[in-house]
């Protein structure tokens, strides 16, 4: 599936044996999951691994109980695959990469009834108070916020408090955590960002993969953004609008051949809203701007990338937001444009890396401020502009290295032989 919370493990699994790990992944079978399938995932898997595949609750019959969420869904199914597993096998550790945060309670069942230690991994925060500080509309609507938020109130402190370890995307998800709950404490925790998949751009030439969303060779330059949107990017959004469109009145000329496109910034499957497209009206930039709220399979996602004539990586408001999309982006070797918050991560990737144009802001919920000045926004977007079509990354890519798939499984297995030890 193409979806976000299993990018870690899928891009991990190449590397495990290296660094003296046998892994066996335990996943749900794609036809009891709701989203995009890309059978093309499949090709980036070692044909070595171990996969259990469980079923669920088919959607058709949970829906009419009003329930669609995939781990309760699961839950019993996958309990009963690592039952059924243990019967003739070993396992040394779980490992929770995912954001179907309630199945993470099942480490504390399989802790007591197995003996095995688990470690959690917080791609996202499970119980999160942003959409309440911040009164922005969450996904899924108010009910459904609501009712996740209640349970994870009683799941999330359950589930960590017998964890061996727990990994996080963001320093702000760990600190969140610590204020939250007394017993944990600084040891128990690792900052580890996504790794950047090297491996996914080395196959994407021989895979032959066509896209929808534009021409490459129609004779415009195509600006791209790929990934989630909302209203905590409303503020980036909408800085980027304001400065193409001040530019715009003042050099028109300069417009007539560039299109922006948003691919893929829904949640979920069923919703087509295009709040960026009214968004670019009300800056009277429609004619630019065209959104695509669905996501399209992940290699369609890195052939648009290597086909534009320009990224742009739109930052959230929430300075705990660490985009894994910013990998892709640098790999694509494409002139990289980012407006982010000045906490965010990504800010330190692209520096040390060299990797893109930055424009960095310091809005919190509790502030209006803007970005220091428009024409910093200008000059950057001036800058993408005069790019050419035969554009050359200037990106440090011994730096990269850091950031690479290959370093980030090293941690993750340097983490489980602590686990293991004590």
């Amino acid at each position: 599936m193409n979806a976000a919370d299993h990018q870690r493990i899928r891009m991990s699994l190449p590397y495990f044996n290296e660094f003296r790990w046998e892994p066996v992944v335990l996943c749900i079978n794609p036809n009891f999951v709701e989203g995009v399938v890309d059978p093309n995932l499949d090709l980036t898997v070692p044909l070595n691994i171990e996969i259990i595949k469980c079923n669920a609750i088919p959607q058709q019959i949970s829906r009419k109980f009003l329930i669609g969420n995939l781990a309760l869904r699961a839950m019993p199914y996958l309990m009963r695959a690592v039952s059924k597993y243990l019967e003739k096998n070993t396992i040394d550790l779980i490992y929770f990469s995912t954001t179907i945060f309630p199945v993470m309670v099942l480490g504390r069942y399989w802790l007591k009834r197995y003996n095995i230690p688990y470690v959690l991994d917080f791609q996202d925060p499970w119980l999160n108070d942003y959409y309440d500080r911040t009164n922005s509309p969450p996904p899924g609507g108010k009910v459904k916020y609501q009712i996740s938020q209640s349970l994870a109130k009683t799941l999330e402190p359950f589930a960590l408090k017998k964890a061996s370890h727990i990994i996080s995307v963001s320093p702000e998800y760990s600190k969140i955590l610590m204020q939250r709950y007394a017993w944990l404490d600084q040891e128990k925790f690792t900052i580890l960002p996504f790794g950047a998949p090297e491996k996914d751009f080395e196959i994407l030439p021989r895979l032959n993969i066509n896209h929808k969303i534009f021409d490459p060779n129609d004779g415009y330059k195509h600006w791209v953004y790929v990934g989630r949107g909302g209203d905590d990017m409303a503020f980036s959004i909408k800085s980027l609008f304001m400065a193409i469109q001040a530019h715009r009145h003042q050099v028109p000329e300069a417009w007539q051949n560039i299109k922006i496109h948003f691919v893929g910034t829904k949640y979920s499957i069923f919703d087509n809203k295009k709040e960026i497209e009214s968004i670019a009206k009300f800056y009277e930039l429609d004619d630019l701007v065209t959104e695509y709220p669905q996501r399209i399979p992940y290699f369609e996602a890195l052939k648009v990338l290597t086909d534009s004539h320009g990224i742009l990586i739109i930052g959230s408001d929430d300075q705990g937001y660490s985009a894994s999309k910013i990998y892709p982006c640098i790999l694509a070797h494409k002139p990289i444009l980012a407006i982010l918050h000045e906490q965010s991560l990504v800010v330190n990737v692209l520096q040390n890396c060299k990797a893109g144009q930055i424009v960095k802001f310091n809005r919190t919920e509790s502030s209006t401020e803007s970005i220091n000045e428009l024409d910093l926004v200008i000059a950057k977007i001036e800058w993408l502009l005069s790019q050419s079509q035969n554009y050359t990354s200037h990106t440090d890519w011994q730096a990269f290295q850091s950031y690479t798939a290959r370093e980030m499984t090293r941690q993750q297995c340097a983490i489980f032989n602590r686990c293991i030890s004590s």
